[in-house]
């Protein structure tokens, strides 16, 4: 969920999006795609995803001929090898297999690899032959990526640490909390809690004064062939490369995968008149998203789905787009109807049963917008006004967000009444989507918090890229947010602390004792060396549902 900052420059549906795609097309990816003039090569990286005890998923795109650029639709089908081994010179080999690179899966390719041993780091890569090889030789290679396995089921499992990652906006700046994250040789897996890619035009959002570097295509995406150019774009920054050749990735998306505010029958950001059917808006940018992201689907049409990390962690990963209903207006009570949901009847059972079921220490969820209840009346007009832009607000003080829990609260109080009613202890939620840091209670009443208990936890990361408080004011950090994160605390006591000015990225560290997340900022997102610095930790202890403040990070 966003709001664009507003200008006098032209809006997203006065861009000319021929001229548009060809020009940043051939700006953004010719210089590589000039490097396949020989053959086929691999431009846009390896990945890995979804760690299982015994297996592994493998992604790559292969560019079989120069004009094969993302969602051309041109090249010819190429066949590829994959190795999987168990040291970096590939003289252990674990498994192998073929595949082949087609124009109508956009030249990606997926190996679904399993036959390995669990909680083991492995390395990957692929190979093409060389067009017109008939020798059978090794081809053209792939970069070498590595990943790890996840433990086995129920072994014991003495800690499991992850990255923590979301809201991405390619033009708003550089991806260096992914630079940071590969540098570090501790994470079991990254998880992205969405907003991967954004869908619109140059210059809508950041406004085009701001824009550090331009996307393809630069209209708004809408087609098929849309997706995929954005998608191949994004895995054009080479720090996003090396993220996804170092650590499996675990992705659910957000709404800018499709267009902002998105529900199941439509979006803010989509006009059904001049943007045709949603329908065929949301099949394509699905399509895209299972092509060029190392995810496996779950059921059809979604990402909600479960992985598990011995007797220590399951993970819950939610869907929070596909099955909503639409947004409700603001000040509507319709907030509080029982025939809204967020999560949909079938995804909201399946969670509450994999809770109650589940054996592992602590239940981690994966949502992708705030559970916490969270009042902003209490702010002064003058701050009020740029977070209303920002989190989607009225600019008159009403009090919520409804794009996140706060518009379904029914499904919410379900939610919490059933991890009361069966003793479901130690309920981690994290989550991505308002660019910025937040570490909360869970309050089973938010009105009479602290006196009332607390039925869970809550970590919120900020963006990668994506614009915040001081972006939005173009005010320098740590100014106005001070009174602004104050207002908040003072209104809503569960709220330990906010941070609406930084971007970054989150390390999750777990043991059985506790969940402790380590919050880290990037000194300049327009910066392409931009350094990383901690900004805070907080963690939860096993059995007290409640946040508290951690002296220093993880080492």
């Amino acid at each position: 969920m966003t709001r664009r900052h507003l200008s006098a420059a032209p809006t997203r549906r006065t861009v000319v999006k021929a001229a548009a795609a060809t020009a940043v097309a051939g700006s953004v990816l010719t210089s590589t795609s000039a490097r396949a003039a020989d053959g086929p090569a691999f431009l846009h990286g390896v990945a890995s995803g979804d760690p299982l005890p015994d297996g592994i998923l493998l992604w790559t795109r292969v560019t079989p001929s120069p004009d094969a650029l993302p969602g051309s639709g041109l090249g010819p089908d190429t066949p590829l090898t994959w190795e999987v081994s168990e040291d970096k010179a590939f003289s252990r080999i674990a498994a192998r297999g073929t595949a082949v690179a087609r124009a109508g899966s956009d030249h990606t390719v997926k190996a679904d690899v399993r036959g390995l041993r669990p909680a083991t780091t492995y390395w990957f890569r692929f190979a093409a032959a060389a067009h017109g090889d008939q020798e059978g030789g090794q081809g053209v290679l792939s970069p070498v990526g590595r990943t790890r396995t996840a433990p086995a089921a129920g072994a014991k499992v003495a800690g499991i640490r992850f990255g923590v990652v979301s809201c991405a906006n390619w033009e708003a700046g550089w991806f260096s909390p992914y630079r940071h994250l590969a540098a570090r040789a501790d994470l079991d897996a990254v998880l992205h809690l969405g907003d991967y890619i954004y869908e619109y035009a140059s210059g809508s959002y950041p406004t085009r004064d701001t824009v550090v570097r331009p996307h393809a295509p630069l209209h708004e995406i809408l087609t098929l062939a849309d997706y995929r150019l954005r998608h191949g774009t994004y895995k054009t920054d080479t720090d996003l490369q090396t993220l996804h050749a170092t650590h499996p990735v675990i992705a659910i998306w957000d709404d800018h995968e499709f267009a902002n505010d998105a529900w199941s029958g439509g979006a803010e950001n989509h006009t059904p008149g001049t943007e045709g059917a949603w329908a065929a808006r949301v099949a394509a940018a699905k399509q895209a998203y299972f092509e060029w992201m190392p995810v496996r689907a779950s059921t059809e049409g979604t990402v909600y789905r479960r992985l598990s990390f011995g007797d220590l962690a399951e993970l819950h990963l939610l869907d929070l787009r596909s099955f909503r209903s639409e947004q409700a207006s603001i000040g509507d009570g319709a907030v509080d109807d029982p025939e809204r949901s967020i999560t949909g009847r079938a995804q909201l059972d399946w969670l509450k049963a994999g809770l109650t079921a589940s054996d592992a220490a602590w239940k981690l969820v994966g949502t992708s917008v705030m559970i916490s209840p969270v009042a902003f009346g209490a702010l002064p007009t003058h701050l009020l006004a740029p977070l209303a832009e920002l989190l989607g607000l009225p600019a008159e003080g009403l009090a919520v967000n409804v794009d996140q829990w706060d518009g379904y609260t029914d499904d919410r109080k379900e939610l919490i009444a059933h991890l009361r009613e069966n003793a479901v202890r130690d309920t981690v939620f994290l989550t991505g989507d308002i660019h910025m840091a937040w570490a909360n209670d869970v309050p089973v009443k938010a009105a009479t918090y602290p006196l009332s208990a607390s039925a869970a936890t809550e970590f919120v990361v900020t963006s990668v890229t994506s614009d915040n408080l001081d972006d939005i004011l173009r005010v320098a950090p740590g100014t106005v947010s001070v009174v602004a994160a104050a207002a908040v605390k003072a209104a809503n006591r569960h709220v330990k602390w906010v941070d609406m000015d930084g971007h970054g990225y989150g390390v999750l560290d777990v043991t059985a004792e506790r969940s402790q997340m380590d919050y880290y900022v990037v000194s300049d997102k327009t910066r392409r060396d931009a350094t990383s610095s901690w900004a805070r930790s907080y963690r939860t202890r096993s059995g007290t549902q409640r946040i508290e403040r951690a002296d220093a990070p993880v080492r």
